[in-house]
């Protein structure tokens, strides 16, 4: 049974950091599509990043580039959302996402990722 599971959420001041875990259970997720997306009240769900099979290449948005690192950590089939500089507007409910089909190029989408976890909040306070 796939499952994702979060961790690490909370709350901080602007320019804190954070960092949430996502542990894969029932895939090895180094060879997956990993996303990470937020949804902030009101707004639909948009991705911040996400990371390669394989090569573990990432990519970011352009509102968190600079400030938030996807990684990942093989041995314990995790990856990690480290996030610095947090500033109010990241202020959202926090998910990862994996897409075990095969993919040449990992979607940005939310509708894409059919598995996620639950959700870890984190919240930015001014």
């Amino acid at each position: 049974q796939v499952q994702l599971v979060e961790s690490g959420g909370g709350s901080v001041q602007a320019g804190g950091s954070l960092r949430l875990s996502c542990v894969a259970i029932g895939f090895t997720l180094r060879s997956k599509c990993m996303g990470w997306f937020r949804q902030a009240p009101g707004k639909e769900r948009e991705g911040v990043g996400g990371v390669y099979p394989v090569s573990g290449y990432t990519y970011y948005a352009d509102s968190v580039k600079g400030r938030f690192t996807i990684s990942r950590d093989n041995a314990k089939n995790l990856v990690y959302l480290q996030m610095n500089s947090l500033e109010p507007e990241d202020t959202a409910i926090y998910y990862c996402a994996a897409l075990l089909d095969y993919a040449s190029t990992c979607p940005r989408v939310p509708s894409a990722y059919p598995y996620w976890g639950q959700g870890t909040q984190v919240t930015v306070s001014s």
